[in-house]
């Protein structure tokens, strides 16, 4: 089977729209959660989300792009531009029908549905905007990305909720891996920071009501009561060992497993004992080819919800076994909120930079760790550790479960 390597990435996210800014405030576990500011939430009863601040939007939009595309499709345009320019990848470098594009999104254009019913109903039909259905569809992200770097390979946008952003990276992972493609640009894009957005999640009890960014998210502490919403996009650039290496390209790391199934028990809720998640990883380490004691750091899902840590604590025991506190564990949601549809690009990233940099990034806001989670949870500072193999994990609405396994570079 062929090796699939990572050669870039790019993401825009709360906490940086660059890998050095990423790179840097995952280290110091730097906050990027704030008060809403894209509309006004107070009759919400929401006050915070993960805002993507800064967006350099002059560096591949010009101004009627914003008139064309939804934000989740920017974005995802963006992260993809950026791993394309990490890896030193020109469209022309490599054969256009064995290069695809995968980047899912779990809603797709929530703000532009939001403002085109909204006008339907104040101004009649004959008023909703032709490109309504273009700008809004959750397929358009992978197809704009298609569009501006010329991939004529498969182009699909997997819509698995929490999990669309790691499905998509262990989809195409397994697509240069039978030989199909050469070349992917993989992860998610969201952008449902809008009122309808805030307010569907808010209705569901899934939110945190809390207005001081320091107890928004924070997974895993015996107080949290739901999580942040966040926005952007996160975008790997994956490659076939022999293409990369045929073309001198700079290797970051190399995705080695993954795992997907689904936990079949509830529309909303994990299976309490972490059976689903669990079978997840074991699928993924399977197919790495390691053992459990060999994982040195899983990226959890950890939203923030008092039903998804617990439960995915008993996921990390019974998939690790005896093995179960030999890995750090952490979530970075901490910092970013939570991406939706984005956050297993976002979160993948954030396990390969620490794979390369060699650190845990932490779970910050944790004052009381909960005495049901009983895995090895690194709270609020990042930790030195020497670590060859990282897990991450994304669990969606729906029951969907994927899990990736990523493998620090060794020339």
């Amino acid at each position: 089977m062929t090796r699939v390597v990572i050669t870039g990435y790019g993401v825009a996210s709360p906490i940086g729209n660059d890998a050095e800014t990423f790179k840097n405030n995952l280290k110091a576990g730097t906050n990027g959660i704030g008060p809403i500011t894209k509309f006004d939430a107070s009759e919400t009863g929401i006050s915070l989300a993960g805002e993507v601040k800064d967006f350099p939007y002059d560096k591949h939009f010009i101004k009627k792009d914003a008139k064309r595309m939804d934000w989740f499709s920017l974005y995802g345009i963006y992260a993809a531009l950026e791993a394309m320019e990490m890896a030193n990848l020109k469209a022309e470098d490599t054969d256009a029908d064995r290069f695809g594009v995968m980047v899912g999104s779990g809603i797709g254009g929530l703000p532009t549905i939001q403002d085109q019913v909204t006008r339907m109903n104040e101004k009649g039909p004959q008023r909703v905007s032709p490109m309504f259905v273009p700008m809004s569809i959750a397929n358009m992200a992978a197809g704009n990305i298609a569009l501006k770097v010329g991939a004529k390979g498969i182009c699909t946008a997997i819509v698995t909720a929490c999990a669309s952003g790691t499905h998509s990276i262990g989809e195409a992972f397994r697509n240069i891996k039978h030989g199909y493609q050469d070349v992917m640009l993989a992860g998610g894009a969201e952008a449902s920071i809008c009122e309808i957005g805030i307010a569907g999640f808010a209705a569901l009890t899934a939110l945190s009501t809390e207005t001081d960014p320091a107890t928004g998210s924070r997974p895993f502490d015996a107080h949290r009561s739901g999580f942040v919403m966040g926005e952007g996009a996160g975008v790997f650039l994956l490659e076939s060992l022999e293409h990369a290496e045929k073309r001198g390209a700079t290797i970051l790391g190399e995705v080695v497993g993954y795992g997907a199934n689904c936990d079949a028990y509830h529309m909303t809720a994990p299976t309490p004992d972490g059976s689903g998640a669990a079978k997840a990883m074991k699928l993924a380490m399977a197919e790495a080819g390691i053992t459990p004691a060999e994982v040195g750091y899983i990226n959890a899902h950890g939203t923030s919800t008092p039903t998804n840590d617990v439960a995915e604590s008993k996921a990390i025991k019974l998939a690790l076994g005896d093995d179960y506190a030999t890995p750090y564990v952490s979530s970075t949601k901490s910092m970013t909120g939570h991406l939706l549809g984005a956050a297993g690009g976002i979160e993948a990233a954030a396990a390969l930079v620490a794979l390369q940099e060699q650190f845990i990034p932490p779970t910050i806001n944790v004052t009381e760790l909960d005495p049901d989670v009983e895995v090895n949870v690194v709270i609020n500072e990042s930790k030195p550790a020497e670590i060859t193999y990282a897990l991450s994990n994304s669990l969606g609405f729906g029951g969907h479960n994927a899990v990736l396994c990523l493998k620090r570079w060794e020339a």
